[in-house]
């Protein structure tokens, strides 16, 4: 028979992984559900913005007729892949203090920003299409799988991207500003408020370099079922996923104790 001290031994980890998020939750979103009104804030914020200004410049969108769908389903994917890499990639500092615990790890603080990140951005994703949808009376033929597969590719590359930035952003402070700068054009050329695949062929071959590039295509063939996204690529995705997230982890597992005692 197992021993009782095995037994606890086995529910250390969700039960870590569970106190982490809870206590995410209420320091980030606050104890109320209205915290999380800053979270759709942003997103609403981008589309009604882009919606203004695209609005006056172009009778109709690059795909379908109606603008803040189009927008959306650029910047809901997007939103995926940078919070997820911001959330992991802050993870040991944000949980320094707990992480001096021995039943507190620094994947326990991973998981649990990563869960309580996916979910949210899952909740926005359906709060904010389904509004579309009511006030407009967009009619859509959903793929659903299609989409799902679409936020899965930008959750992986936010994970692997995030996993490299835990360590850099932990052992030299300096990367945090840099990589700010060095991820601000993304938004530009990440096809949000275009089609990559209709451009030239010389600047699509260009940005399909791009990996956050393909999620928004994939997310939008979800979406509109007139969209093939022939180009993209979910293989080359989850390649450069698997290859940071890989050299993350071992950089975390040789490092974290250097990390949470004298980093940043």
């Amino acid at each position: 028979m197992r021993s009782a001290a095995t037994e606890r031994q086995r529910f250390i980890f969700p039960r870590a992984v569970m106190a982490l998020i809870l206590r995410e939750m209420s320091t980030t979103y606050g104890r109320s559900p209205g915290g999380y009104i800053w979270a759709l804030a942003e997103p609403i914020g981008g589309i009604v913005l882009l919606t203004a200004i695209f609005g006056l410049i172009t009778r109709s969108p690059p795909l379908g007729t109606n603008f803040p769908l189009f927008f959306a389903t650029g910047v809901l994917p997007f939103m995926m892949y940078q919070t997820t890499s911001a959330k992991v990639g802050a993870a040991i500092h944000y949980s320094r203090q707990l992480l001096a615990y021995p039943s507190v790890t620094y994947v326990d603080a991973i998981i649990a920003r990563l869960i309580l990140n996916v979910l949210t951005q899952i909740m926005i994703v359906l709060i904010l299409l389904s509004t579309i949808v009511l006030l407009y009376g967009v009619r859509l033929n959903v793929d659903f799988i299609t989409c799902v597969r679409g936020l899965a590719l930008a959750t992986a590359l936010g994970i692997g991207v995030g996993l490299v930035n835990c360590y850099l952003m932990s052992m030299f402070p300096i990367w945090q500003f840099v990589w700010a700068v060095l991820n601000r054009p993304l938004f530009i050329i990440s096809g949000i408020f275009f089609l990559v695949d209709r451009l030239p062929s010389q600047a699509r071959d260009m940005l399909l370099w791009n990996p956050v590039a393909h999620p928004i295509m994939l997310f939008r063939r979800g979406i509109y079922d007139t969209y093939d996204a022939y180009y993209v690529s979910e293989v080359y995705v989850y390649m450069i996923a698997l290859v940071l997230s890989t050299l993350g982890m071992l950089l975390l597992y040789r490092y974290h104790r250097i990390m949470r005692d004298e980093g940043a």
